[in-house]
């Protein structure tokens, strides 16, 4: 399930040809590319309003609200919530759901003290380019870190060059996330494409 970014605050309507909804259709490709196509539902989520909004956090509202008509609509299959900046906050909200398997954050925005005491038994991945100046590759790593401490495992590997909107290098973004989430869909069948160390303690690797 693919959760695109947004704003920090906005009542505007979120539309499906709005830049950060069609910055998601190459990922939306290569994951159907990466997994058997009559094995695999691609979804998106379509928010009701583009921005987080505070308190109210309608974007995760929305992503809680389409894993429920998922599971209505294909009965309890595992899931792994796919989310750009503000959809990778969306992601991490929603990861408590009984259906998700794991989240995987593009250049998401995990802001300090983002909860995490609800991934239990999930994995959480993230790819955030060093070259970033609207989220803090530093903030995504430190809640990869306490992440650790709930999360079945959580890992990080930074995208050397990498911007915010994923062009630069994108074909490192689109290619990396697809097989991180169908390793996730599918561990024993699928190599994990990322090293060992993403996973460690230390410096999270570049790639």
């Amino acid at each position: 399930m693919l959760l695109h970014g947004g704003r920090e605050t906005s009542d505007s309507a979120a539309r499906p040809w709005q830049p950060a909804a069609l910055r998601m259709g190459p990922f939306a490709r290569a994951v159907s590319a990466a997994l058997p196509c009559n094995e695999v539902l691609v979804a998106r989520v379509r928010y009701r309003l583009r921005g987080w909004n505070g308190e109210r956090a309608d974007a995760a509202r929305d992503a809680h609200r389409a894993l429920r008509e998922l599971t209505d609509l294909v009965g309890p299959v595992p899931v792994v919530l796919l989310g750009h900046s503000m959809g990778g906050r969306a992601a991490l909200s929603a990861a408590g759901h009984p259906q998700v398997r794991g989240v995987v954050g593009l250049a998401p925005w995990w802001p300090a003290g983002e909860p995490v005491d609800h991934l239990a038994g999930r994995h959480v991945v993230a790819l955030h380019g060093d070259q970033d100046r609207v989220t803090s590759p530093g903030a995504t790593a430190a809640c990869v870190r306490r992440a650790r401490e709930t999360a079945a495992r959580a890992g990080m590997a930074v995208v050397g060059g990498g911007d915010h909107a994923m062009l630069r290098r994108s074909r490192c973004w689109h290619r990396t996330a697809a097989a991180v989430t169908a390793h996730l869909l599918d561990p024993d069948g699928t190599p994990d494409p990322l090293p060992d160390a993403s996973y460690g303690t230390g410096r999270f690797p570049v790639l």
